[in-house]
């Protein structure tokens, strides 16, 4: 049986079975990995396959490992088993339980299965208290502090919950959904250690469940933490590790995953988007939007990872691109976080920053843990110079996701913008560790360290230089660079720096008044140090433009003349017609 057709039988088998247990979320992630897989030429006629979609080519234009028939990355997988069945004789008990559940009665669902032994009810029981705890914490928080609000409402239902899956692992009479579900109340209680080890003997024991390699996820912050890890070699753990390597920050590495994996999966959309995402963090913006594009022509309803599609158009003001796709998600869903960050980004593109955060604050009460949202309206309340107010949203961005480089980034600026210098240093180095390869990021940095108040000028030429090597595509570092050791006295580096940024403008033919700083520095420079056929080279260049340069320009090139013995003194409009 060739790899494919295995990873088609074992996904269809655990989305039976994830949605048997009301995983629905690991369920539609496994059903969209499955119509992922390349399809058969010999069973499939061209028309019943995405293999003439015109689309598909984008897909080929940006896979760098050509596809084959054999696993990603050419490693053998472990075999795992299929769970049996255990509800044989109690089914019909399940049954109803199950119905309660997709009707969101979790406690009737609960009270349904209290005489059930079975593992596949136990499960249900005690996932539906746990949804029972979800929902009443969520309701007192709303109650007490509004639905943005900050509250110490807790799930009460986690320590019964504990107590019954602690006894439950001990006496080993637990499955692999129990597993996840144990090491989801151990995250919530705090105990991370243990979670870590109950939810890697979940996956090892069951691999399909994305829900639980998500929860594993988000308990690994640090690469040594995901080092020690000891998973199996399924599949699905490259899944894992190209998912987890993205939120780690380590893009590249993600992004190589994420390619081999299309060599099975080749048109899965999710690992689409997921490439997608990777080039936005490495700021490949162009490919990005291509992508983006081909994803909505393969699957012209999807709303899930659109708020990044947005956040590209934003940064390229692509105003009737953004507007087209605030329109197309309020036609699809308007009521979801992603909807409203993209109508938010709509907003606040066209300067509206009032009516951009009534719809961050809408995507919040949605889900009030949705991070991009906090981010997004931290930044809408810096434009508005409502820093206190920018100050609690990135705080609150930082507290979900302490990784978030934007959210501490943001909370550089805003204490910039409140004139603690300080304060705004230690956030912007949090910024740097997180995204290293941001040059904005180093500038800021470097600002921040050139304020009258701190006058680190030695600190900021460091952070420039940072930012010079991550493809400055603003354009500023270089020029800092030059101006900042032309201060300290410097004139060699200064020079070095001059012609460094003499030579972009010139290759990306920009114009302006750091033209004209240049050339004017290097003239001087080179006059001094009486290289003077490179100085004349420069002062010629003067001459090109109107204004007091050009008069500076021609009493160089006369005190050049005149410092050159054994040459004729000669008027200066000779050199230039």
């Amino acid at each position: 049986m060739s790899s494919k057709e295995s990873c088609r039988i074992e996904l269809r088998t655990a989305i039976r079975q994830l949605s048997d247990r009301c995983l629905y979320s690991a369920s539609k992630w496994a059903a969209e990995q499955l119509v992922g897989i390349e399809q058969d030429p010999a069973k499939f006629t061209p028309s019943n396959t995405r293999f003439q979609r015109g689309s598909s080519s984008i897909r080929r234009r940006f896979r760098t490992n050509e596809i084959t028939s054999t696993p990603p990355t050419g490693v053998a997988y472990v075999s795992t088993p299929v769970m049996e069945e255990d509800e044989a004789i109690h089914g019909d008990f399940y049954l109803l339980a199950k119905s309660y559940f997709d009707c969101r009665e979790y406690r009737r669902a609960t009270h349904v299965l209290r005489d059930q032994t079975g593992k596949k009810s136990v499960f249900l029981r005690c996932y539906a208290l746990y949804l029972a705890g979800e929902k009443r914490k969520e309701e007192e928080m709303i109650e007490l502090e509004g639905p943005l609000g900050k509250s110490d409402a807790v799930n009460r239902e986690l320590v019964s919950l504990e107590r019954e899956l602690a006894t439950l692992c001990k006496n080993n009479t637990i499955d692999p959904f129990g597993l996840y579900l144990y090491g989801l109340v151990l995250k919530e209680k705090g105990n991370e250690n243990l979670a870590r080890k109950v939810l890697v003997e979940s996956v090892n024991s069951y691999p399909w469940n994305w829900s639980a390699w998500s929860e594993l996820q988000s308990l690994c912050t640090t690469v040594d933490i995901l080092n020690r890890l000891n998973l199996s070699n399924h599949w699905m753990k490259e899944f894992f590790l190209a998912s987890i390597y993205q939120e780690l920050r380590m893009h590249n590495e993600s992004l190589s995953k994420y390619e081999n994996l299309q060599g099975m999966f080749t048109f899965s959309n999710y690992i689409q988007a997921q490439i997608a995402k990777a080039r936005y963090s490495l700021r490949e913006f162009e490919q990005v939007e291509v992508i983006f594009e081909d994803l909505l022509r393969n699957d012209p309803y999807r709303v899930e990872d659109m708020d990044t599609y947005s956040n590209v158009l934003y940064t390229k003001e692509c105003f009737s691109a953004l507007s087209y796709l605030a329109h197309r998600v309020i036609m699809t869903d308007k009521y979801r976080p992603e909807s409203c960050c993209i109508i938010g980004n709509y907003y606040s593109l066209k300067g509206q920053h009032e009516k951009s955060v009534v719809y961050f604050r809408r995507a919040l009460k949605l889900n009030k843990n949705y991070l991009s949202a906090w981010t997004l309206m931290g930044h809408e309340y810096v434009e508005m110079k409502n820093t206190p107010a920018a100050v609690d949203a990135y705080r609150r961005a930082v507290d979900i996701n302490p990784r978030d480089y934007r959210a501490w980034y943001g909370l550089g600026q805003a204490y910039e913008m409140m004139g603690m210098p300080h304060y705004a240093l230690h956030y912007f180095r949090k910024s740097v560790f997180f995204q290293p390869i941001d040059s904005r990021l180093w500038i800021a940095m470097a600002q921040c360290y050139e304020s009258e108040q701190l006058h680190m000028l030695e600190e900021a030429i460091k952070c420039y230089k940072r930012a010079a090597n991550c493809n400055d595509t603003e354009a500023i570092a270089l020029h800092r660079l030059a101006v900042l050791h032309r201060e300290l006295d410097q004139p060699e580096e200064a020079a070095f720096y001059y012609k460094k940024d003499l030579e972009r403008m010139e290759a990306e033919e920009r114009e302006g008044p750091n033209i004209v700083e240049a050339l004017m520095f290097l003239a001087t420079h080179y006059k001094t140090q009486k290289k003077f056929e490179e100085a004349e080279v420069y002062c010629t260049r003067l001459l090109d433009y109107t204004g007091p340069e050009r008069e500076t320009a021609k009493s160089l090139l006369r005190g050049m003349r005149i410092a050159q013995s054994g040459f004729p003194s000669m008027d200066v409009e000779h050199f230039h017609p």
